[in-house]
């Protein structure tokens, strides 16, 4: 007479429905995945406007994008569950929380999405089938498993992923590759440093902790501030060279010389002033940086 409602009992179960569902779309950290498909979307958009892009390759490459960064990234949250459950800044992922237990199941998660992902790539062309396989390895295998708690240089050596995305996006639509998507390509490749580096500077004491050897935990502050400004004059200088390609116009040139000069003065000042907080200011500007190029690239085509 007395039991709980029905519409009681059915809001508990959706509540923990929704709040798992919050937990599993966590694991695959959203926002590094909305910037990597935005690069591969930029990249379809550049080839379209040269090759022509069918809606059916447009909706299957978003598609492949979205569920390959997604399926690495809950696959590399995995991998680092034990370092993960120590450091202050990922203590409270959803692995390391508790949130998904066991953590197996955020791995077969991402297995799941990344060869769904894989199916997807393999209906479009082999090219784009190897630019998901070669993220997954390079992320995963290369960066993760291999080299990124046994070498200061582990970004460098499994960066590359990173800049897969973008090149799958060309591939896709062509089912090739040629200059401009590898120049673009290593634009990114060339950002990664200034984005990671940066962030461990902040979180030196982390990585110290359970014995990641990041540059910046390895490497004397200005000397690793010095490898940082490096990768970013030779990012700023690429970016002014795909300029010259004569696929984008007079806006992306002001938006490449703008942006590059205020992340190269910010990196300039931080080699004369070394600052935690000026670090992490300069690993949250890299992401904006990122997508305000990519976002000119776009829209400012010569068509």
């Amino acid at each position: 007479m007395y039991g709980n409602p029905v519409g009681f009992g059915t809001g508990s179960v959706l509540k923990t429905w929704l709040d798992s569902a919050k937990n599993y779309i966590e694991v695959t950290k959203p926002r590094s995945v909305f910037l990597l498909v935005f690069t591969a979307l930029v990249t379809m958009f550049i080839a379209a406007a040269e090759y022509g892009m069918s809606t059916t390759v447009l909706i299957k490459s978003l598609l492949a994008i979205t569920l390959a960064c997604s399926g690495v990234n809950a696959v590399s949250c995995y991998v680092d569950r034990d370092i993960d459950a120590i450091m202050e800044r990922t203590r409270h992922r959803p692995i390391p929380s508790g949130r998904i237990a066991p953590p197996v199941k955020a791995l077969v998660w991402g297995l799941a999405q990344f060869f769904a992902a894989l199916g997807i790539a393999a209906t479009l062309n082999i090219a784009s089938f190897l630019c998901i396989f070669l993220g997954m390895l390079g992320y995963v295998g290369i960066y993760s498993l291999l080299f990124k708690r046994k070498t200061a240089w582990n970004i460098i050596l499994g960066g590359f992923s990173g800049g897969l995305p973008a090149l799958f996006g060309w591939t896709a639509v062509t089912g090739g590759v040629e200059v401009l998507p590898l120049l673009i390509f290593l634009l990114v490749v060339l950002w990664i440093p200034n984005h990671i580096w940066n962030l461990a500077i902040f979180y030196k004491d982390d990585y110290r902790n359970v014995g990641v050897p990041m540059l910046p935990v390895v490497c004397d502050t200005r000397k690793t501030l010095l490898y940082i400004l490096m990768t970013v004059l030779a990012m700023f200088a690429l970016s002014i060279g795909i300029y010259f390609t004569g696929v984008m116009g007079g806006l992306y040139l002001a938006t490449a010389i703008i942006c590059g000069v205020a992340v190269t003065a910010g990196n300039v000042y931080l080699l004369f002033a070394p600052d935690r907080n000026k670090a992490w200011f300069l690993y949250k500007l890299s992401s904006p940086y990122l997508f305000l190029l990519f976002l000119a690239m776009m829209i400012d085509l010569k068509v």
